[in-house]
C-alpha cells in the first residue's frame, strides 16, 4: 500500500522517496516506449509520470480512441514491465503546452457550455462521461490492485487559472466514485494564490518550479504543514514557441537545482526527462499576457524540451549530469543507457507530385456553408485545418483598409482569385488599400488554425474569423468550406503537376530504404505547412519563424521499401530553391538535428 504521511511517502511500510521523470505516451511512438523507459531508468529514476489527454482521446462527442498513440493501457503495462512505478495526471484539463490544454475542441462548439474549468454544468457532464471511460482504465493498474500507479492528479495547477474549489470536489469525488483508491494530489506554484486557489484539504498538495527549491518547499511547508515535500514538475528545460529562439538551460544548473531538491529530502519529477514530439496539429500555444491573453505565441512541432533524453531518445550532457546526481540516491548500481535507433543516412527527396488545394476542394472539402458573419471552426465541424471563406465587396469603391478582426490564426487574402497578402493574429490584421474597380469584387480569406492556447485566460480559444471590414463598413454574405487537416494524409488526391494559379499546393515524392531507422527531414524551399510520412501527419513546419529547421521522423513510422512523403505547401516554394531543371521542391534526410 502507497501512503503519504507528513513524514514522507511509504509503499508497503517502507519509506519511499520518489525519483520521478515526466514522459508523455502521446508525444512517443508506441515501438519507442519501451527504450524511453529504459533510458529513464538509466538515469537513475524509479517512477515515470504522464498526463492523459481528453481530446486525444475523445476526438468527437461519444467517440473514444484507446489504440497506438492513444493505448494508455498498453503505456501503463510497459511502465510495470520497465520496473517503475507510475502517476498519473488525467484530464479534464492538463495544460502540457498541449492543444486547448487537453480539453476537446468540440465543447466550444456546445452552446450549453458556458464557461471550462469550473461548476458548468453542461461542461461537467462532458467530463462526468469521459471520467466513465478513462477512469477504469487507470484503475486497474493502481498498487491497490496488483498494479503500479501511486498517485492519481485532481487537476492541474488550478490556482494558476480560479478559485472553483467546488469543481476540484467534484473531480476528487467522481475518480474516487469510479475506482481511485490511491491518493489524489493537486499541483501548482509555490506562491500563496496558487496553493490557496489550487489546494484541497484532504489530499496531498505539490508544488512546481524550475529554481530556488528550499524557498518553494518552504512556502509549500507554511500553507501545507503536514504534506511531505514534493517538486511535481521541476523543469528542467522549456519548450519553444515560433518565432523565438531556442530556449535552452545549461546542465550544470539544473542539476545543482535537483540537488537542492534531493538534499532537502524531497520527491521530485523532472519535467520532461523526455519530451518527445507534438505531432500532427496537437502542439499548443501561450500567450505573452497570461492575464488579458494577448500576445499569441504557437508552439513549435518538436517537444524536446531540452530534456535530459533528448527528442531522439539520446544521452545529452544534461543527462550525464543528473545521473550523477540521481545515483546517490539510488538503491543501487544504475543500468547503462540504451543506444538509439541508428539514423538513416543523408539524402535528399524530390516532390515531383503535386496538385492545387483550390483545385480539390470537391475532394477534401465538406458542403458549402452560408451565413451573415463568417462561422467558426468549431461551428463547422472541424479543429484544425483550413477554411475557405468567401463574400463580394460592393464596387466601385476607391482603396480602403481592409481589416480582419478576431483572426485566428492566419490568412491568405484573395481578390478576384489573385493574392493580395496574408494576414497573421497579432501582428497584420490589416491590408492597407483594397480598391474594387468593378461593380464588385470576389473577397475570399483561407484562414489557417494554429494550436489553441493552453493556459491563463485564453482557454477556449476559438479558431476562424469574428468581423470582416472594408474601412469602417462590415462584410456580410459569406460562404465557408472547411478542409480538416492532421491526422491523416488527405485521400484521393489526383496527383500531377499542379496548374499555375494562388493557393497552397500538396506535393509528394517517395522515400526507398532498407530499413527504418530515424532521421530529420528538413524542407529547403518550403516555407511553411504540414508534413504525412506513410498517412501519419508529423506536424508542422514554419521555415521563416524557426527555430525548428527540421522534424524529427521516428523509426516506426518507416517501412522497408518505398514510403510516401506528402507537403502540404502554403505560402509557395521560395525563388532559387528549387532544382535547376524546373523549381521541383524537395525535402532532404540529414544525420543530425539542425534546430539552430
Amino acid at each position: 500500500m502507497f501512503r503519504v504521511s507528513p513524514e514522507g511517502f511509504s509503499l508497503d511500510g517502507r519509506p519511499l522517496r520518489l525519483l520521478s521523470g515526466a514522459l508523455h505516451y502521446f508525444r512517443v511512438l508506441p515501438e519507442q516506449w519501451p527504450h524511453r523507459l529504459r533510458m529513464l531508468r538509466a538515469m537513475g529514476l524509479d517512477t515515470v509520470e504522464t498526463y492523459v489527454p481528453w481530446n486525444l482521446h475523445e476526438p468527437r462527442p461519444g467517440h473514444y480512441d484507446f489504440t497506438g498513440l492513444a493505448d494508455l493501457d498498453r503505456f501503463l503495462r510497459a511502465t510495470r514491465e520497465a520496473g517503475l512505478h507510475a502517476i498519473v495526471r488525467p484530464s479534464p484539463y492538463i495544460c502540457a503546452e498541449w492543444e486547448n490544454g487537453g480539453l476537446p475542441w468540440w465543447l466550444l462548439a456546445d452552446p450549453e457550455v458556458r464557461a471550462l474549468r469550473c461548476r458548468d454544468a453542461a461542461y461537467e457532464r462532458h467530463v462526468d462521461r469521459w471520467f466513465d471511460r478513462l477512469v477504469p482504465v487507470i484503475a486497474a493498474h493502481q498498487v491497490t490492485r496488483g498494479g503500479n500507479v501511486l498517485m492519481v492528479q485532481v487537476e492541474n495547477e488550478y490556482g494558476s487559472y480560479g478559485t472553483d474549489t467546488g469543481h476540484l470536489e467534484h473531480l476528487a469525488a467522481g475518480l474516487r466514485a469510479r475506482g481511485i483508491d490511491v491518493p489524489l494530489f493537486t499541483s501548482d506554484g509555490p506562491d500563496d494564490f496558487f496553493l490557496t486557489g489550487g489546494t484541497l484539504p484532504g489530499h496531498l498538495a505539490t508544488v512546481n518550479f524550475g529554481s530556488r527549491a528550499r524557498e518553494a518547499f518552504a512556502d509549500l511547508a507554511r500553507l501545507r504543514p503536514g504534506d511531505p515535500p514534493m517538486c511535481m514538475e521541476f523543469w528542467c528545460g522549456w519548450f519553444d514557441h515560433w518565432g523565438t529562439e531556442h530556449v535552452v538551460r545549461d546542465p550544470g544548473d539544473a542539476a545543482a537545482t535537483l540537488e537542492e531538491s534531493l538534499a532537502a529530502g524531497a520527491s521530485v519529477n523532472i519535467y520532461m526527462a523526455h519530451g518527445g514530439t507534438n505531432f500532427s496539429t496537437w502542439a499548443g500555444a501561450n500567450t505573452d499576457d497570461h492575464v488579458t491573453g494577448e500576445g499569441y505565441l504557437p508552439t513549435v512541432t518538436s517537444y524536446d524540451y531540452d530534456a535530459p533524453i533528448d527528442e531522439r531518445g539520446g544521452v545529452t550532457e544534461k543527462f550525464r549530469a543528473f545521473r550523477e546526481v540521481l545515483r546517490r540516491y539510488a538503491d543501487g548500481p544504475l543500468p547503462e543507457p540504451p543506444p538509439p535507433a541508428p539514423l538513416l543516412p543523408p539524402s535528399r527527396l524530390e516532390l515531383t507530385g503535386s496538385v492545387r488545394l483550390l483545385d480539390v476542394l470537391d475532394t477534401l472539402a465538406g458542403e458549402e456553408v452560408t451565413a451573415p458573419m463568417p462561422p467558426s471552426f468549431e461551428e463547422l465541424g472541424i479543429g484544425h485545418g483550413l477554411v475557405l471563406y468567401g463574400t463580394r465587396i460592393p464596387g466601385p469603391r476607391g482603396p480602403h483598409p481592409l481589416s480582419v478582426r478576431g483572426l485566428a490564426d492566419r490568412a491568405h487574402v484573395l481578390l478576384d482569385g489573385e493574392p493580395v497578402g496574408v494576414l497573421e493574429r497579432d501582428r497584420a490584421e490589416t491590408l492597407d488599400a483594397v480598391a474594387v474597380p468593378g461593380p464588385s469584387a470576389r473577397l475570399e480569406l483561407l484562414v489557417e488554425s494554429m494550436g489553441r492556447i493552453n493556459y491563463g485566460t485564453g482557454i477556449g480559444d476559438r479558431k476562424g474569423v469574428r468581423r470582416v471590414l472594408h474601412t469602417r463598413q462590415t462584410l456580410h454574405g459569406w460562404t465557408a468550406r472547411a478542409v480538416e487537416l492532421g491526422h491523416g494524409t488527405p485521400d484521393g488526391l489526383p496527383w500531377g503537376t499542379a496548374t499555375a494559379g494562388p493557393g497552397p499546393v500538396f506535393h509528394r515524392g517517395f522515400l526507398e530504404v532498407a530499413e527504418p531507422a530515424d532521421g530529420y527531414l528538413a524542407l529547403p524551399g518550403l516555407r511553411k505547412g504540414y508534413v504525412w510520412v506513410n498517412g501519419f501527419c508529423l506536424g508542422r513546419y514554419w521555415e521563416e519563424r524557426g527555430p525548428q529547421r527540421t522534424l524529427y521522423l521516428p523509426w516506426p513510422l518507416l517501412r522497408a521499401g518505398r514510403n510516401e512523403i506528402v507537403v502540404l505547401e502554403l505560402d509557395g516554394v521560395r525563388d532559387g530553391d528549387g532544382d535547376a531543371d524546373g523549381g521541383r521542391p524537395f525535402v532532404e534526410l540529414r544525420g543530425a538535428a539542425d534546430l539552430g
